[in-house]
């Protein structure tokens, strides 16, 4: 009963915006705006044709190698930027000179140094997901708790133990944070790069191409497979995040029942 609750007001909503935009769509004869059946009917014939091999699945290949490089660099940097201050001080400066630059602009540059394959839109998605990742991956590490550290240190937990048993598990809710937060903006840029080289291929020029060539129906059901993607991504990052937090969450559930 809880399950058909959970999917009832998760899909209320969805369901009411397509009543809405269909009723309103009826007797529409604007070419720009596509009816829901007719959406579905794109969606199906077009995206999940060849397009997914040859647009889809590489734009996904890029995005995952640029957001896993984004996980470990934010990862690796924040334990290291979050456990020493002199490091901190060192390169605090240049990481907040390289994170007001926003991405998209470093794009041209990339493409002039990498050429215009693959490299420089992984690179790109790295750039922009990593700050999320490291920011809060280094809040984590200073915010462990104090107690605890002193405790490590007097049972002369030092090193790779400490960072493996203590650091990063205290420190790991943060980073599941920062990297929810990378998500969306793996996805964007995603788009953005593949937008802007539409000689590379992807879904971003494939939208472009539909859009510039006057193709509306496949061109709102490419936009539809952007939204899907961020759904089932955020759905299979929740599913993780439960999976490796159920003693973080275990712990709050505990701390709320004793209130």
């Amino acid at each position: 009963m809880r399950i058909l609750k959970t999917i009832a007001a998760v899909l209320t909503l969805p369901i009411l915006l397509i009543v809405l935009w269909w009723i309103a769509t009826i007797d529409s004869t604007n070419p720009f705006v596509p009816r829901p059946g007719r959406l579905v009917e794109d969606f199906v014939t077009v995206w999940l044709g060849p397009l997914l091999v040859e647009q889809v699945l590489p734009s996904l290949a890029r995005l995952g190698i640029g957001l896993g490089s984004a996980i470990v660099a934010g990862i690796a940097l924040g334990v290291l930027i979050g456990s020493n201050r002199i490091v901190s001080k060192i390169l605090g400066p240049v990481l907040e000179f390289i994170r007001a630059v926003p991405p998209p602009v470093l794009l041209p540059v990339l493409m002039m140094l990498m050429g215009i394959g693959d490299g420089p839109k992984v690179f790109l998605i790295a750039l922009g997901c990593v700050w999320p990742i490291l920011l809060n991956t280094v809040d984590g590490v200073r915010s462990v708790d104090g107690v605890l550290s002193d405790t490590t240190r007097t049972y002369a937990i030092h090193g790779w133990d400490r960072l493996r048993f203590f650091v990063l598990p205290a420190a790991l809710p943060r980073i599941m944070t920062g990297i929810r937060l990378a998500l969306p903006i793996s996805i964007i840029l995603m788009v953005v790069s593949e937008m802007y080289a539409i000689s590379g291929g992807g879904l971003g020029s494939q939208i472009i191409y539909f859009q510039r060539t006057f193709q509306n129906g496949p061109m709102w059901a490419g936009i539809l497979v952007l939204g899907l993607l961020g759904v089932v991504m955020a759905l299979l990052f929740r599913w993780i995040e439960r999976w490796m937090l159920a003693w973080y969450y275990g712990q709050r559930e505990a701390e709320y029942s004793d209130r």
